[in-house]
């Protein structure tokens, strides 16, 4: 049993202490190293020079002394204007990640018992779901004894897959998975992979 002393312990670590991210940098005061590699606001190769100096060179400029390669021997320090730098590099970020392409999976849901009618339903929302792009899983979930017959639950994926042959391909062909069998479907404009 321990003894309560009514202090409370902090284990927070000192930011300094930390390892480098490839998302974080130190900036002025925060580089450890005596002497450093400097390159200028202007993209001029100073050469190496002492902390100190580095230091003054980016205070005359209003600037902040940015260590860009910390693992190099010695260090690589650039003058730049940091906040504008984060501001921009969060930019290309936003940019990248708009360019990239949400692909959404929507579901239906069958059992092995599901009647023509309510297939033929859920076979139109899924073809209007490929058209809008998105891919399509079709899972059938086998209830008590209805897993022995594996081959019925087959068939009907076969026959979805043949009323969405004009929208669809099939990317990922029926296989179980538990109790239930899946098969994933791509608009026709895709190519499977």
């Amino acid at each position: 049993m321990t003894k309560c002393t009514g202090k409370i312990a902090s284990f927070h670590t000192a930011r300094k202490d930390r390892a480098i991210s490839a998302g974080e940098y130190r900036v002025n005061e925060r580089i450890r190293a005596r002497e450093v590699r400097l390159i200028t606001d202007t993209n001029d190769n100073v050469g190496v020079v002492p902390i100190r100096e580095a230091l003054q060179m980016a205070a005359d400029r209003d600037l902040d002394l940015v260590e860009v390669a910390p693992n190099a021997d010695p260090p690589v320090c650039r003058i730049m204007d940091f906040g504008k730098f984060q501001y921009e590099r969060a930019k290309k970020e936003r940019e990248a990640r708009k360019q990239q392409k949400q692909v959404e999976v929507k579901e239906i849901r069958l059992r092995p018992k599901t009647d023509d009618h309510h297939r033929s339903f859920k076979v139109r929302d899924a073809r209007r779901w490929l058209e809008d792009g998105m891919k399509v899983k079709v899972r059938i979930r086998f209830r008590g004894r209805e897993i022995t017959y594996p081959e019925i639950a087959r068939d009907m994926l076969r026959e979805v897959a043949e009323e969405l042959d004009d929208v669809a391909v099939v990317e990922q062909a029926p296989n179980m998975e538990g109790r239930t069998m899946l098969m994933v479907l791509a608009p026709a404009g895709e190519k499977k992979k």
